[in-house]
């Protein structure tokens, strides 16, 4: 709003009417490419990064129609005045001409009629409003428009000390406007206002009056709190996100072993089983899942093999890995076999606060008679490589851990010979390949597990062949080669 004597300083001369629509026009554009890509994306409003992104697509839009608005209001310039007019007053020396209008057909709640204007006479103590700022502070337009000392009645106690303290420095020392206060409206509703202003000098150079533009932002600032709100509530999930990750990890680190190399278990005299495991983590390193691998000593020189897998990720979950686990060693200690204690894992699960779903295979060796009793519970059955070839084990009957109650699972005898491979697996060691697929892949190995001097050397095989990118869950695989 251009005054004869802002300040001290000659107004800005307006830009010309090409150069406001040719920024119009590239704000209109912008505005196009920002809506097609917020209506591009994918946002249900489940999840804060979502909702987070959605307020800024929002306020994006918002502030670019604001000013496509301020633009046209730029380049149509203040409406005529009204054929049926009051007598206009006299001209005053020194003073600011009547603030520009917004377009009187802008109807309430638009951008338009969130942009007032006011003067306020410093020598005549007349106050001039914009018919938009009686539509901002909902006051009747009827009403003769508040003076400076009248204003702070609209104002939130709270934020009355601001305003004062900037009409003063303006009113005293010459300095620009801009702030925002917060107003109370009749209706019992708020606004916040952002007011824009400079002294106008007289012709002494002392103030004469006071100019200046408020704009109604309420709308912006709540754009700009969801905006704040979503961001802070997407900081808080990742930082909950990453404590979970670390404490499931931890649990996970504590309860499977960390064989790094060939394990061989102590019973007195040579080992009957060289042993080796390593997990393969997800590709998504925020995903902790629930495999598991175990090898246990039991008493009478048998030896307890196991891998498993509970759905879901995190620490429930891991948690709920670790209580199987231990529950799979007490009662192998106990002298349980493999079906009925697939069964008992069952029932505990079927009990638990949280329901699950697991599959998990059992075996027992016997290296007496070279024995391998199993049993399993909708999991992949362990894969036999003997004299470079491979081939799965027939499976026993047995549903998923937790699908139904009193489930009973089958067992089944197999003999073993020095030399052959025993492979457990858990899903997804394979990734991207259906089950049958997947079995041929890993039976594909034979001729390289012949070759193997060592279990280590056939988990490396394994890892060499599957461990690459693109993994989307957890996998375990465990290997026991017969020695004697």
């Amino acid at each position: 709003m251009p005054s004869p004597v802002s300040a001290g300083r000659p107004a800005a001369q307006p830009p010309g009417r090409g150069s406001v629509e040719a920024l119009i026009t590239q704000t209109r554009r912008l505005k196009g490419d920002v809506d097609a890509v917020r209506r591009d994306t994918r946002i249900d409003g489940a999840d804060p990064e979502e909702r987070w992104q959605r307020a800024l697509y929002d306020l994006a839009l918002h502030q670019l129609d604001d000013l496509d608005n301020h633009l046209a209001q730029l380049r149509d310039g203040p409406d005529p005045a009204p054929a049926a007019s009051p007598e206009p007053a006299p001209a005053r020396t020194g003073t600011a001409p009547a603030p520009p209008r917004a377009p009187s057909a802008a109807p309430p709640g638009s951008l338009l009629s969130r942009v007032g204007s006011a003067e306020w006479n410093l020598l005549t103590d007349e106050a001039t409003w914009s018919g938009e700022l009686y539509q901002i502070l909902g006051r009747d337009p009827a009403d003769p428009a508040l003076t400076l000392d009248e204003l702070p009645s609209l104002v939130l106690e709270e934020d009355r000390p601001k305003l004062t303290a900037m009409v003063t420095g303006c009113l005293v020392d010459g300095r620009p406007i801009d702030g925002e206060f917060r107003v109370a409206r009749p209706d019992g509703s708020e606004r916040t206002v952002h007011m824009m202003g400079e002294p106008v000098l007289g012709a002494d150079g002392g103030t004469a009056s006071m100019w200046a533009v408020l704009r109604d932002v309420s709308e912006l600032r709540r754009t700009q709190r969801t905006v704040r709100e979503t961001r802070d509530s997407l900081h808080r999930r990742r930082t909950e996100e990453q404590t979970e990750h670390r404490i499931a990890a931890e649990v996970q680190e504590a309860v499977l072993p960390p064989w790094l190399g060939s394990l061989r278990l102590p019973p007195p005299g040579p080992s009957p089983l060289d042993l080796a495991a390593q997990r393969l983590p997800a590709a998504a390193s925020t995903l902790i899942g629930a495999d598991w691998y175990d090898a246990l000593d039991l008493p009478g020189g048998e030896t307890l093999l196991s891998v498993g897998d509970l759905t879901g990720h995190g620490v429930a979950v891991a948690s709920g890995m670790a209580m199987l686990l231990g529950a799979v060693r007490g009662m192998a200690l106990a002298g349980t076999g493999p079906g009925e204690l697939l069964g008992m894992l069952n029932q505990l699960l079927d009990v638990t606060v949280q329901p699950a779903l697991g599959s998990a295979v059992c075996c027992r060796y016997r290296p007496d008679s070279r024995t391998l009793v199993w049993a399993q519970a909708g999991h992949p059955a362990p894969l036999l490589y003997r004299d470079g070839t491979g081939r799965m084990l027939t499976a026993p009957d047995g549903v998923l851990l937790g699908a139904t109650s009193g489930a009973v699972y089958g067992q089944a005898e197999e003999t073993l010979r020095p030399g052959d491979v025993l492979l457990l697996h858990t899903d997804g060691l394979v990734p991207g390949q259906t089950p049958t697929a997947a079995v041929d892949r890993l039976l594909g190995l034979g001729p390289r597990f012949g070759a193997a001097c060592t279990a280590q050397d056939c988990v490396r095989t394994v890892v060499e062949e599957f461990g690459g990118a693109g993994r989307e869950d957890d996998a375990c695989v465990l290997v026991a080669r017969i020695t004697v």
